[in-house]
């Protein structure tokens, strides 16, 4: 018998909120919350993590598992449809719980990483859940239910660096990943448990060499990005990474428009949707690099009279709360409004609140309430962004790509937040203060901590940009409704003249 919420139409799709889509949201906002966790935790130990492993590599630490959520996205996306949501979703979890141990236990960088990137796999989980929101409701109620699980993991996020602080206290900081890895395995039980497996949507092969290329394409541009200003942006071994990296990229390209099946599809990217993951990239970059910047600024004690700091370790619970609390708000109430006026003005909202909220830690960094403040603004902006950029590109598709464009989504999400975390942490590593140091990790002048949050308020201010011509765009009333609209392409016939 087939799963009914895998079939294309074998019911009235649920036009209201009833306890099986209470359910369903309960079930599907838990198994993301071991993506906010993948990819938060760590946030709350940076700095003992860089002793551990006696690095700088801030970045690499804390956006790892972000770019591997880059990678994992499309395969994963891809496979959803060819076996099934609950065998892909269930997979994931069970990745992410092994990536956890080994960073548990890793005792060299390369092992820790290597842990990152399977642990990474959680953050594919929300495209899934995206596309099956869509799948089940009526676009309106789907856009509200979206709004819900993209965010509402993020509950677990406000009273996280509370609970965690104490275990942290009492059994060392890497006792978050053992937390992880625990969740990770009780999340995959309850999916096993709850969500019925369907027989495969679709049929085709997974691009695995496309894959392969774009991921080793990404990752050898990144590592040259944060690895040149130690090794030398010139040296023989960065510049044939370099070019490695380049290379593949371009040949994933190729491969790309050659393939019936890519990884991801350039053919079918129309101008919304395009712009749609520009503003993605620069908004998410953002708030990303911004979240980093927090978990170090708040262990510099003011004391030390750098001209910023907002004390010890016990401010990075309140601290990383305040956004967690943001995106619950930010992401419900975008999705409300997403469900009445159409997705594209509540992402133009997002990015102007971001942006403010942005260039007001300026004067954050030496002001504990302020920063609280700025990061439960920034937390809703980052909240209704990511909501609404789900709904609305998924929203210019049809049912049958609508999980390959979550898919691209998240990985545009993940992208972003890696690459602009590791420019902010190039930008810290260039105004290290000699002899300076708070829990044995170096610290920056007021200058570089100044610079990363003026980089981080202009990437905001770029990404609404896309968004206002989205927003301008005159929508049609399909669009309003959420009726999904296919890009202009030799083979899909209809056009994208209204798409937003």
């Amino acid at each position: 018998m087939q799963d009914t919420l895998e079939q294309p139409a074998p019911r009235a799709q649920e036009d209201r909120w009833s306890k099986r889509l209470v359910l369903w949201a309960t079930v599907l906002t838990l198994a993301n919350v071991l993506a906010d966790l993948a990819i938060g935790s760590p946030m709350m130990v940076l700095p003992q993590l860089l002793a551990d492993f006696d690095t700088d590599q801030a970045a690499w630490l804390g956006a790892s598992a972000m770019l591997a959520g880059a990678i994992w996205s499309p395969l994963l996306a891809k496979s959803s449809d060819l076996f099934g949501t609950r065998r892909i979703l269930v997979g994931t979890l069970l990745l992410a719980c092994a990536g956890a141990l080994v960073c548990l236990v890793a005792p060299t960088l390369p092992i820790f990483l290597a842990g990152r990137f399977l642990q990474g796999a959680a953050f594919a989980a929300i495209f899934i859940t995206v596309a099956l929101a869509r799948r089940i409701c009526t676009p309106r109620v789907a856009m509200a239910l979206i709004g819900l699980v993209t965010s509402g993991s993020s509950v677990v996020g406000i009273i996280e660096p509370f609970v965690m602080q104490p275990v942290i206290d009492v059994f060392g900081h890497r006792s978050v990943f053992a937390v992880a890895a625990l969740l990770a395995a009780a999340a995959a039980l309850a999916v096993r448990a709850t969500i019925p497996q369907a027989p495969p949507r679709g049929t085709g092969r997974i691009d695995v060499g496309g894959a392969l290329l774009l991921g080793g394409g990404l990752g050898a541009v990144l590592a040259y990005t944060s690895l040149g200003s130690d090794l030398g942006w010139l040296s023989a071994g960065m510049v044939a990474l370099l070019a490695a990296g380049a290379a593949a990229l371009t040949a994933w390209a190729s491969l790309a428009l050659r393939v019936d099946d890519p990884v991801i599809d350039l053919r079918a990217l129309g101008a919304p949707l395009l712009l749609t993951l520009l503003a993605l990239v620069l908004a998410a970059g953002s708030f990303r690099s911004m979240l980093q910047l927090t978990s170090i600024v708040a262990q510099v004690p003011p004391g030390l009279g750098l001209g910023y700091g907002l004390g010890d370790g016990g401010t990075v619970a309140v601290l990383l709360a305040a956004p967690n609390l943001g995106i619950v708000v930010g992401g419900t109430c975008a999705g409300w409004i997403a469900g009445r006026t159409g997705p594209a003005l509540p992402l133009l909202g997002g990015i102007v609140l971001g942006t403010a909220g942005t260039f007001a830690m300026l004067a954050g960094v030496s002001a504990l309430p302020l920063a609280v403040a700025c990061g439960a603004v920034v937390g809703m902006a980052a909240g209704a962004i990511g909501a609404s950029g789900y709904n609305l590109a998924t929203g210019l598709e049809p049912p049958e790509r609508q999980g390959t464009t979550a898919g691209l989504v998240s990985v545009v999400l993940a992208l972003g937040s890696v690459v602009f975390s590791f420019a902010g942490n190039e930008v810290l590593k260039a105004t290290v203060v000699p002899g300076i140091s708070a829990d044995g990790a170096p610290v920056s002048s007021a200058t570089g901590v100044h610079s990363y949050v003026v980089m981080a308020g202009v990437l905001f201010a770029l990404a609404a940009v896309p968004a206002i011509v989205l927003a301008h765009r005159r929508p049609a009333a399909s669009d309003r409704a959420g009726t999904p609209r296919r890009p202009e392409h030799p083979e899909h016939p209809a056009t994208d003249r209204a798409a937003v």
